[in-house]
């Protein structure tokens, strides 16, 4: 049994891995934007520890989001689900980015991290220099991608990996999505949980169960850098 935080997870893949999770009997914290999207997420997963409140587009409830994941020990696991597709670049910048990189920063170290990210990343643009004013959906996602493989580099303890869910039938895929449900949030499952070696090995990105191939610019350690280097601007937090 594991001990897994989910960002994002009052709906849509964060809740329907959450359901999954909680069915082969880990111990599944739940995380929403506020009180009212709390009570939305444990009528979903009733089973749930409990929900961690915050939003995520505003750094300092970011921080308190951690403080409140601490305060509930040691996690074997978080799955860094929340995201949205906004034309307001400095929303996508703090939802998509900003927010991963501070819970990861902040959250005590678990045994492994997951990164929802997208397939939408390879070849994006990214402007790091001007991240919250010129950032689309698929730049974030670019940047997530940068991220998972920094983590992935500099904390070879910890498993870290990013997903891609394709384009699948939830309230962001919206209805017009041909992707499938189950595959979107399956990954999630499959590398919180399982011991098989490929589960086990850092800095790859899945896609329904397989290894995807993703922009290599991700692996390189100079753009990492200026990425981190960046959000430890915004956020005024270190990576260490």
């Amino acid at each position: 049994m594991a001990k897994i935080f989910i960002t994002g997870s009052s709906t849509g893949l964060g809740a329907l891995a959450a359901k999954d999770l909680i069915a082969m009997g880990n111990e599944v914290y739940l995380h929403a934007r506020n009180e009212k999207r709390a009570q939305d997420a444990l009528n979903e997963n009733p089973q749930a520890k409990g929900v961690v409140i915050g939003d995520l587009a505003d750094l300092e409830q970011v921080k308190h989001v951690a403080k409140q994941v601490n305060e509930l020990g040691q996690m074997d696991v978080v799955i860094e689900n929340a995201g949205v597709d906004s034309s307001d670049s400095k929303l996508t910048a703090r939802v998509n980015v900003e927010a991963p990189y501070l819970l990861t920063a902040l959250i005590k170290k678990p045994k492994r991290i997951i990164y929802v990210d997208s397939g939408m990343h390879k070849g994006a643009m990214l402007d790091i220099n001007n991240l919250e004013t010129n950032l689309s959906y698929s730049s974030s996602k670019m940047a997530l991608m940068l991220l998972t493989e920094y983590v992935a580099r500099k904390w070879p303890e910890v498993i870290v990996n990013a997903v891609d869910p394709g384009w699948v039938p939830t309230r962001m895929g919206g209805p017009a999505a041909n992707d499938d449900l189950r595959g979107g949030y399956a990954g999630q499952v499959w590398l919180a949980t399982s011991n098989a070696p490929q589960a086990l090995k850092s800095g790859n990105c899945y896609y329904h169960l397989k290894l995807e191939d993703y922009d290599k610019r991700a692996d390189d350690p100079d753009l990492q850098q200026q990425l981190i280097n960046k959000l430890e601007s915004l956020t005024g937090v270190k990576l260490n």
